[in-house]
């Protein structure tokens, strides 16, 4: 049997949709942590590729923005243009679809921006 935590650990609900698990409110409505919180950053945009859980498919990952949850939808409808491809904006993070990894680079370099290459 699993043992259960004290404050129930409800992640979603039919009524509300995705719930805090601290404040048990709905994620829009949160009241224990700030829905506009922006990752701390260094400065650098580290983009990388990953296919695990992606059935093999293939994303170019861009971290280290930092930038508001606004910001970085409209950076990230831009970098989709750039490359031609379908991408995401999900937790602070942008993926492309596809290889684009030197694309991106040149992107970013072109606006001033200091960029890493990270993982192999």
């Amino acid at each position: 049997m699993k043992s259960r935590p004290a404050d129930g650990g409800l992640v979603y609900s039919t009524e509300l949709g995705r719930t805090c698990p601290a404040c048990r409110q709905a994620v829009t409505q949160c009241a224990c942590r700030s829905a506009g919180a922006v990752p701390a950053s260094d400065g650098i945009v580290r983009v990388s590729r990953e296919t695990k859980g992606r059935n093999g498919k293939g994303v170019t990952v861009i971290r280290g923005l930092g930038s508001e949850p606004a910001a970085l939808a409209q950076l990230g409808k831009q970098l989709k243009a750039a490359c031609g491809s379908g991408g995401t904006v999900k937790d602070g993070v942008i993926e492309i679809q596809g290889d684009h990894c030197e694309r991106v680079i040149e992107w970013f370099q072109a606006r001033g921006h200091t960029v890493k290459r990270a993982g192999g």
